[in-house]
């Protein structure tokens, strides 16, 4: 062990940290630059994709169907909006309708632990990967600012959890399909289907939180004779077993659902109904 205090023949020695490595510098001879590179190619198109997507005031609704990237639609153009059309204080060309959401779901996933231990390694480099020499000496912690920010995520948990909800709801409405009459009829198309399983992997993501199984039961000593809490705490750690591959794949279904709906708007595609 580096740096620790060995014993030999009754002997106590000091054994010397080894000198550190320069950034990039290792001894392993694995593609150990593999996984944050993906992490950061991933990572910026989504960032990339979701920013342009934030900025579009249109084709975010078709049908039934409405954009993750959008919803719950505060005020806007469509009839989905809680509070109808822009207000006449707003100036048009400040007014995007994802930008009043989307600052908060975005939270819950930029404090998420597994998203810090992904973006540090791909974007920081922070450290790149295990015994690969980092770009700096000095270990700072999350005590400046703006690391001490990641502590919101707990509290960012709870709208996480409301968006859930909400979405949720959008996705029934998926269900049902302007007859020409007037009214609605019911109907399951391929939109449909995408918008449940957005619903579904980013229940299961948010479910699997690190700081949700803290409140439903990791502050217990014990879990006995509560079999309810004990139940609950078994499903969220069964999902926070997959808590990275769930945060990718919800990452991925909430830009491909956004970008399915957009094509079906813009005439680019046609929607395929099941009946």
């Amino acid at each position: 062990m580096h740096g620790a205090d060995n014993y030999h023949s009754g002997t106590m020695t000091h054994q010397p940290l080894p000198i550190q490595r320069s950034f990039g510098e290792t001894l392993r001879r694995d593609l150990w630059w593999v996984s944050p590179l993906l992490v950061l190619i991933s990572f910026s198109t989504f960032l990339i994709y979701g920013t342009w997507s934030a900025f579009q005031t249109s084709d975010y609704v078709f049908g039934p169907y409405f954009s993750p990237f959008h919803a719950p639609e505060i005020w806007g153009p469509t009839q989905h909006a809680w509070f109808g059309p822009r207000p006449a204080w707003w100036p048009e060309m400040f007014f995007y309708p994802a930008l009043l959401i989307l600052p908060f779901p975005g939270l819950f996933r930029f404090t998420c632990y597994y998203y810090r231990g992904a973006y540090y390694k791909g974007f920081w480099a922070d450290p790149a990967a295990c015994a690969v020499g980092e770009p700096r000496t000095t270990y700072r912690g999350e005590k400046p600012f703006p690391n001490w920010l990641q502590n919101l995520h707990r509290y960012s948990m709870y709208v996480a959890l409301l968006f859930i909800s909400l979405l949720g709801y959008d996705a029934w409405l998926a269900f049902f399909w302007d007859n020409g009459a007037g009214g609605t009829q019911f109907g399951i198309g391929l939109g449909t289907i995408l918008m449940w399983a957005n619903v579904a992997l980013l229940a299961s993501y948010t479910l699997g939180c690190h700081s949700l199984r803290h409140v439903i039961g990791g502050f217990k000593d014990r879990l006995s004779g509560q079999p309810i809490r004990a139940a609950c705490y078994a499903g969220c750690s069964r999902l926070n077993q997959k808590h990275g591959a769930l945060a990718r794949w919800s990452m991925f279904s909430v830009a491909f659902t956004d970008l399915y709906i957009r094509l079906c708007a813009g005439g680019y595609i046609t929607d395929w109904r099941l009946f």
